[in-house]
């Protein structure tokens, strides 16, 4: 399935149960465009208890706390196989997260607060202040770090097309300032009600789109004053709505569709 180009291999614990003691190796091996089926990670469907669950992990391996995109192709699925009804909760590595399903087939996201302290994001001891906004992040760059329950790195440009992703983004998700590593975002404001950005992924590279980037880019865009509080989030993908909403919290509404549905044999 994917959301605006970001695409993901869902696997149905529920209904198929496990599929592998080592999900890093499966992730690594099914997300491979080339020996795999391909993807930008791997969503596993679960209900231990009384909510669903969603796990992801990264091409490379490592587990991702949440994903946006990937969550509203997972709310899709569990909905479209009865697991979920028009609005339910879903537990993620960062929290218990809400989603609500439409009949255009697009999903909504109350996202949770959007974390500004370097604390809260997983910034070194070294990145003081109570937020860090438009800081110098070296380079002659200034940057705004946000958590989404995944730490953002957000950079403002004039215009997003001529940044060398594939150069600048692996190195600045090794930042210094982030021991855990981080997504980063090149952002381009178009108006008041709109930005456009590109992705670099922790642990995917660059993506067609990325939900909680999204996200990260409209509060970043709102506390450097150069927007308002609602937006569209143009992406290589495509367009999100996102609203970063005066109790602080983030509501984001866009696509899920499917790609295609297989079979897996003996996966690893």
């Amino acid at each position: 399935m994917h959301g605006i180009g970001n695409d993901f291999v869902l696997i149905d614990t529920i209904r198929d149960g496990v599929v592998s003691d080592d999900l890093s190796a499966l992730s690594q091996k099914l997300c491979n465009r080339q020996f795999g089926i391909g993807g930008d990670g791997l969503i596993l469907i679960e209900k231990p208890g009384d909510h669903l669950v969603m796990r992801m992990f990264n091409p490379d391996g490592s587990e991702s706390e949440m994903c946006g995109n990937g969550l509203r192709t997972f709310a899709r699925l569990s909905h479209d196989r009865g697991y979920g009804a028009t609005e339910f909760p879903v537990e993620t590595g960062a929290g218990t997260l809400n989603v609500s399903f439409h009949e255009d087939n697009t999903v909504s996201i109350d996202m949770g607060l959007a974390k500004l302290a370097p604390n809260q994001i997983g910034m070194v001891s070294t990145a003081t202040g109570d937020t860090f906004i438009n800081q110098d992040i070296g380079k002659g760059l200034k940057g705004t770090a946000v958590s989404m329950g995944n730490p953002h790195l957000v950079i403002f440009v004039d215009d997003v097309s001529k940044v060398d992703l594939e150069v600048d983004g692996p190195n600045l998700e090794r930042h210094s300032f982030f021991p855990q590593r981080t997504n980063v975002h090149y952002v381009q404001v178009v108006s008041a009600e709109e930005i456009t950005m590109r992705t670099w992924e922790r642990g995917a590279g660059a993506t067609l789109a990325c939900g909680t980037g999204a996200c990260a880019a409209a509060v970043a865009s709102f506390v450097n004053g150069k927007t308002g509080r609602a937006m569209k989030v143009n992406l290589p993908g495509g367009s999100l709505q996102i609203e970063y909403r005066e109790d602080g919290t983030v509501l984001m509404r866009g696509p899920a569709e499917y790609s295609f549905e297989g079979t897996l044999g003996s996966p690893l």
